[in-house]
């Protein structure tokens, strides 16, 4: 079994690097993570799919119509022909293999984006001897549940079903409602708003608190925004400018790595 916060054994509070820091590189690739690493990012926050031959490729989108202009889907190709696109800068697609064993020591939230990335995220994370600095998650209770059955031990944040059973259990004051549902879990990773609805409130973050979890806000870009959370009492922000977080939590007083 993984270590109770070997995770989250970082500088706190927390910056996940949005699929790196993709200012003067392609997002999700090494160079991108690289320079997440150089500002100051405590983690790495990354997304996977998988090729045709089964392997899994760190990729947001399910195609290649956003970053390159093409219709095919990751699916669609091999690991390979992957890996030979040209993303600019001298970067391709990588896979979560290589990602992990790029940077041994380096923390990642993955996000398995469908069920055929399911087995392909928990090989690789067993083979790399991964565990312990991984947090497997997803917008899905069903893929999340499943990835982590197949990774005994590993960590874990809250799928947006889970998600809305905590908020509202906090929100309406079933401060035990909300703590039971984050059961076996070690984040409540969020954004600060859904649908219109303030989904980060002191209520909320003292209930997820309560629980022994941490709450994440994503996607945070605005330095003003971000000092606005951090001194509400959240724990990490996910953000495309881990260069500006860094400056933010410097400017603090507080260091970023």
């Amino acid at each position: 079994m993984q270590p109770p916060g070997s995770y989250l054994d970082t500088a706190w509070p927390r910056v996940f690097a949005h699929r790196g820091l993709a200012v003067s590189a392609p997002e999700n690739t090494l160079l991108a993570f690289q320079r997440a690493f150089e500002v100051g990012a405590t983690h790495l926050e990354t997304d996977v799919h998988t090729s045709r031959d089964g392997v899994a490729i760190i990729s947001h989108d399910p195609d290649l119509a956003r970053l390159v202009g093409r219709r095919q889907r990751i699916g669609d190709l091999s690991a390979e022909e992957l890996l030979e696109i040209d993303l600019g800068h001298g970067q391709s697609f990588c896979t979560l293999e290589d990602a992990l064993t790029t940077f041994p020591t380096a923390r990642f939230n993955i996000d398995v984006k469908d069920a055929g990335s399911i087995a392909s995220v928990a090989s690789t994370v067993r083979a790399t001897e991964a565990l312990e600095r991984v947090l497997i998650t997803s917008f899905s209770e069903r893929r999340r549940a499943a990835a982590v059955a197949l990774l005994p031990g590993v960590v874990s944040s809250a799928s947006a079903s889970i998600v809305v059973r905590a908020v509202l259990g906090a929100r309406t004051g079933l401060r035990s409602n909300a703590v039971k549902s984050l059961s076996g879990l070690v984040a409540l990773q969020i954004p600060e708003r859904s649908a219109g609805i303030q989904l980060v409130t002191p209520r909320v973050i003292d209930a997820v608190h309560a629980a022994g979890l941490e709450v994440h806000v994503w996607t945070v870009n605005d330095p003003m925004a971000m000092r606005r959370l951090f001194e509400l009492g959240i724990d990490g922000i996910v953000t495309d400018r881990a260069d500006v977080a860094a400056h933010v939590l410097r400017r603090d007083g507080e260091s970023p790595a």
